[in-house]
């Protein structure tokens, strides 16, 4: 493995190049591997691969099928059972829950799933196994609620394993989640959930940013007062103290006091699993409608061949529940890798804050801004140097364009590091058309969506992307 550490730096200079022995330590590798022992297929480089993917669809995607091991209830029937665009009909036939492969496998019940840091609360962390015990008490309490498939389970909440727990009751449920972290106001929960008509409401009635504490209660009454849907409200203690409640309402407690065995609804591939939103700058937030099965293949593919994730690794990456970034972080679990898990203000008490953290948890892949790098930059803070980050393995920059100088700072710190690769993602918002394609209107029971990919080999740019998007919604 070779870094370009040395400045300045100028475009098109080579930054890494790929260590001699990438194809045999890397989860990408091991697929390649297992394409030759299992299908016959043998590829050269990265080019024939994603040529082979994208000209015989059937054999991919059944591939990976294979490949992570999904767990059907009933089997698919074909790969592809109509290839009309938008509309295209994945799996027909197939009975799944993206749920179900959140749990690592059968050994893994110690090993931790989640690491969790707050400025409101103290450290925590859960295993597989407490992670699935919570799952199945939640469950049962949704369902006490009247929870059944196609209902709209919806969460004010922020970055915290209850949410996480909560997601994935809903989940096994087949009905729909969404959320809003809790720093956005009234007026854009609303505009958002409001769309879905939820049943359950669950909520904080507060939480601290760096040292100021935040209430919420009023907002949490007047969103109640506008869903007049809803038909229960949960309770998260959060910031303890008398002024963490939320009247008439349900404690999460409560909602966890009972248990049953944890089931997971049988769901076709294209069920609807969770609502994402547009940021609303034209107009009302679009309602994103993702399902089990596409999201479930494709944060499987994205985790293991874009980020390396394997078994026993850790990402670490900033994120408030607003940001589809949220998903894909906990969908780390699939490839049975842990996530740490943070609330608050992310450069409190300094820019360090993060830095201290992975040293403190031990990632192995650390996501970070654009303008977050750029912000160290500017500080002089020297991360490899002041911080043990000798597990990390991989950076990854999403959310806008890195510039040149945020590449400096982290092949500076990758050459103390030695990790295998840098990844910048410019323009990550719009890659959530990478999991399904959609119709983008404002009626929830409209929009259509079934997994794909698109069929570019690699999207320079936020407009390529975009430019894409239209093309094929047209």
């Amino acid at each position: 493995m070779t870094t370009r550490a040395e400045g300045p730096l100028t475009q098109g200079q080579v930054l890494w190049e790929p260590p001699p022995d990438a194809r045999e330590r890397t989860a990408l590798g091991g697929y390649l591997g297992w394409l030759e022992r299992e299908r016959g297929l043998g590829f050269v480089g990265y080019e024939d691969l994603w040529r082979w993917s994208v000209s015989d669809l059937d054999g991919f995607w059944s591939s990976l099928w294979d490949f992570f091991e999904v767990r059907a209830h009933a089997p698919y029937e074909r790969v592809l059972g109509s290839r009309e665009m938008p509309g295209a009909d994945w799996f027909p036939g197939a009975r799944l829950n993206y749920a179900e492969h959140m749990f690592g496998r059968d050994g893994d019940e110690d090993a931790v799933a989640i690491v969790a840091r707050s400025q409101s609360r103290e450290p925590m962390e859960l295993t597989f196994g407490e992670l699935r015990e919570q799952v199945a008490h939640a469950r049962a309490g949704l369902k006490r609620l009247g929870v059944v498939p196609g209902d709209r389970v919806v969460a004010y909440l922020p970055n915290i394993p209850e949410t996480l727990v909560a997601f994935l009751a809903t989940a096994s449920l087949g009905a729909i989640w969404a959320t809003c972290p809790p720093e956005f106001g009234v007026r854009g929960v609303l505009h958002r959930l409001a769309q879905l008509e939820p049943k359950v409401l669950l909520a904080v009635a507060g939480y601290r940013w760096g040292e100021k504490l935040v209430h919420r209660r009023a907002q949490v009454a007047e969103i109640r007062e506008s869903l007049p849907s809803v038909e229960a409200v949960v309770h998260v203690p959060y910031v303890g103290g008398d002024e963490d409640v939320i009247p008439d309402s349900l404690s999460w407690e409560a909602l966890l006091a009972e248990s049953e065995p944890l089931a997971f609804e049988p769901l076709p591939f294209s069920h609807p699993l969770y609502v994402l939103f547009s940021s609303g700058t034209t107009g009302l937030p679009k309602a994103i409608v993702h399902s089990h099965g596409g999201i479930l293949l494709e944060h499987q593919k994205n985790g293991a061949f874009s980020y390396d994730l394997q078994p026993g690794d850790r990402l670490q990456w900033f994120t408030t529940t607003a940001w589809m970034i949220w998903n894909f972080v906990v969908s780390t679990l699939l490839v049975r890798a842990s996530v740490v898990m943070i609330d608050g203000n992310p450069t409190y008490p300094d820019l360090s804050f993060q830095w201290q953290l992975a040293e403190e948890t031990r990632p192995t892949l650390f996501g970070l801004s654009p303008a977050f790098t750029m912000a160290c930059r500017k500080e002089g803070l020297e991360p490899g140097r002041r911080f043990d980050l000798s597990s990390l393995r991989s950076f990854c920059a999403g959310g806008s364009p890195l510039p040149l100088e945020g590449f400096f700072l982290l092949l500076v710190t990758a050459d103390r590091l030695l990790p295998d690769r840098i990844f910048d993602l410019s323009g990550i918002h719009y890659m959530e058309v990478d999991a399904c394609i959609l119709r983008r209107i404002n009626s929830v029971d409209a929009l259509d969506l079934r997994g794909i990919r698109i069929d570019v080999p690699f999207f320079r740019t936020a407009f390529d992307v975009k430019e894409a998007c239209r093309k094929i919604t047209q």
